[in-house]
């Protein structure tokens, strides 16, 4: 895992990071990237279903990590320290329900 370290400086950065982002389908995909991008300061947000990874580039002095994680958490998916509340996660279509799937098979 990499740390970013700046010193001396109070310009904004561009930084890209990864963090796991629950989902399972391209209506997932759609409403993750949605919900990352409306954060102001992200520039990028790519969901990758088979891994559940997404790639997110931000500027650092408009937005944080932990920021967009809230706002996926608003959306319905759980990440990072951030769980969706139950009536969101409720509302989500049937094929977006990932709490379920280590029952399915």
């Amino acid at each position: 895992m990499a740390a970013v370290l700046t010193l001396g400086t109070a310009e904004a950065k561009t930084v890209k990071t990864t963090f796991e982002v629950k989902g399972n389908c391209d209506m997932c995909q759609k409403r993750i990237e949605k919900a990352a991008k409306s954060v102001k300061g992200v520039t990028s947000a790519r969901w990758n279903k088979q891994n559940g990874q997404l790639s997110l580039v931000y500027d650092n002095k408009q937005t944080s990590p932990e920021k967009v994680q809230q706002a996926l958490a608003a959306a319905g998916h759980d990440c990072g320290s951030f769980k969706a509340d139950k009536k969101v996660y409720d509302k989500l279509p049937d094929c977006c329900k990932y709490r379920d799937n280590a029952s399915k098979h």
